[in-house]
C-alpha cells in the first residue's frame, strides 16, 4: 500500500525542468550531463548560400584599378583633408587649393539675375552644376557684364555622368512649350551681346530635343538679330541629322564636350556618350555650316596622363576643332568620382601654350576655367565680328564686279 502511495504522489509531482542543452554536447538528457566535447566540423556536403550579385561587385575591381599612375610630383598639389564639426559628431573634409577658393555670390546684380531666371521659370547650368565661378560671371557691375548659361529642356538628364551634378531621370517632365519664347524675351531684356545656351541630355525625345533647340536659337537671334549665340549640345544619340539642323538654325558656335580622354571615357561618363560618337558630333557640326566655329572642353585631374591629353588634343585637330578649355574637375558631393590630382595654375598655362602651338584658334585653361567660362567669349565674340566683317567686305567687292561686268557689256 506504501508504493502505491508513493507511485500516486510521483504521477502528480510538478515535471522536473530538462536541463538547457550544452552548446559543447550534442545531445542531453534529465538524468545524466555528458561531458563537454570539441564541436565538429559540418559535413563535407553541406551547401553553401548561393552569392548573388553584390556579392561579385564588391569582390570586383574598384574605379582605382582602371585609372593610370599619378602624374610627376611636380605637376600635382597634395590632397589635404581636415577635422571639422562638434566634438563627437566631426566629420571629414578636403581642403581646396588655394587657386581653387572662390567668394560666396551674394551681390545685388547676381541676385537680380536670379530672380528674373526664377520669373520666367528658366534653369542655368551654373546653378545645377554647381560652378565655381558664378559670382564671377553673375556679379559684373551690371547685367549687360554678365553672362549666364541658360539650361534649355528642364533640370532632369536622362543620362547620368559620374562628376556631373545634374538631377537624374529616365522620365522627366514634358518639355515646356513656351521655353524659347520665355528665353528670348529674358536674354532680350538682359541686352547681352554673347550668350551660351545648354541642355539637359532627353534620350527620352525622338529628336533628343533638336528641335526645341534649334526653335530657341531662332526666337533670339529674331528678337535680337545682333546677340551672338553658342550652343553647348549633347550627342543626341549620334543622330547627326539632328546635329546639323542646331547647327543651322543660326548659331555662331557650336559646343560639344568631350569631357577626357578616351581611354577615362568609359569611367567618368554614361555609358551611352562614347569619346568617338562626340568626335563625329564635332565634325559634322563643322561640314553642316561653313565658318562655324567648334569648341570643346577637358577636364584635368581624373587621372589622365601627359601621353593621352596629348592624343586628345591631336584627335580634335583632325576634325577641326578651333576652341578647347582645360578645367579642374571639383567633385560636386560625395556620392560623385573623387578628385585624383588638383593641377597647378603652371601646368594649366603650359596646356594652353601646347593646344595654341598645334593649331587651335584660342585656348582658356585654369584651374577655375570651365566650358562656357566668359573668359574665353571675348576673344570669340570678336572673332566671329571680324569674319562677318570680312564676309561683308568680300559680299560687297563681288557686288561691284557684277555691277561693272553688267555696265561693260551694255
Amino acid at each position: 500500500m506504501a508504493s502505491k502511495a508513493a507511485r500516486f504522489r510521483c504521477l502528480y509531482a510538478p515535471p522536473i525542468p530538462a536541463l538547457r542543452p550544452s552548446l559543447h554536447t550534442s545531445r542531453t538528457f534529465a538524468t545524466a550531463v555528458s561531458e563537454p566535447t570539441e564541436p565538429t566540423a559540418p559535413p563535407a556536403n553541406t551547401r553553401r548560400r548561393e552569392s548573388v550579385f553584390k556579392d561579385r561587385l564588391n569582390a570586383g575591381p574598384s574605379f582605382s584599378d582602371f585609372t593610370s599612375p599619378p602624374p610627376p610630383e611636380d605637376d600635382t598639389f597634395p590632397i589635404r583633408t581636415a577635422m571639422v564639426g562638434p566634438a563627437g559628431k566631426q566629420k571629414e573634409i578636403t581642403r581646396l587649393p588655394s587657386w581653387l577658393q572662390t567668394p560666396i555670390p551674394n551681390n545685388a546684380n547676381y541676385k537680380s539675375i536670379k530672380k528674373d531666371l526664377r520669373g520666367l521659370n528658366l534653369h542655368t547650368v551654373c546653378e545645377e552644376a554647381r560652378c565655381p565661378n558664378i559670382s564671377d560671371c553673375w556679379g559684373g557691375s551690371d547685367k549687360s557684364a554678365a553672362t549666364a548659361t541658360i539650361m534649355l529642356m528642364g533640370d532632369t538628364c536622362t543620362r547620368g555622368c559620374r562628376f556631373c551634378s545634374v538631377k537624374t531621370s529616365k522620365a522627366p517632365l514634358p518639355l515646356d512649350p513656351h521655353e524659347p519664347e520665355h528665353t528670348a524675351e529674358a536674354l532680350k531684356r538682359w541686352g547681352l551681346g554673347y550668350v551660351v545656351l545648354t541642355s539637359v541630355d532627353r534620350d527620352d525625345l525622338a529628336d533628343g530635343g533638336a528641335n526645341h533647340f534649334a526653335e530657341t536659337i531662332m526666337k533670339i537671334k529674331s528678337k535680337a538679330p545682333g546677340m551672338l549665340v553658342e550652343a553647348l549640345t549633347g550627342d543626341y544619340a549620334g543622330d547627326l541629322e539632328m546635329v546639323a539642323k542646331v547647327a543651322r538654325s543660326g548659331l555662331d558656335v557650336y559646343a560639344h564636350n568631350v569631357e577626357t580622354v578616351e581611354e577615362l571615357t568609359p569611367m567618368v561618363r554614361d555609358r551611352r556618350a562614347k569619346f568617338r560618337q562626340s568626335l563625329s558630333v564635332l565634325k559634322h557640326a563643322k561640314e553642316a555650316k561653313e565658318g562655324l566655329i567648334t569648341k570643346t572642353s577637358i577636364m584635368l585631374g581624373l587621372g589622365e596622363t601627359e601621353e593621352q591629353l596629348w592624343e586628345t588634343l591631336r584627335e580634335l585637330r583632325n576634325v577641326d576643332v578651333d576652341v578647347v578649355t582645360f578645367g579642374q574637375y571639383m567633385r560636386p558631393t560625395k556620392r560623385h568620382m573623387p578628385v585624383h590630382t588638383y593641377v597647378t595654375p603652371a601646368v594649366f598655362e603650359t596646356w594652353r601654350q601646347r593646344a595654341l602651338d598645334i593649331g587651335f584658334l584660342y585656348c582658356a585653361s585654369g584651374p577655375l576655367v570651365r566650358s562656357s567660362y566668359k573668359a574665353g567669349e571675348a576673344f570669340i565674340e570678336n572673332v566671329i565680328k571680324k569674319r562677318a566683317r570680312k564676309n561683308q567686305t568680300a559680299l560687297a567687292e563681288h557686288d561691284v564686279i557684277e555691277r561693272l561686268g553688267r555696265a561693260t557689256s551694255l
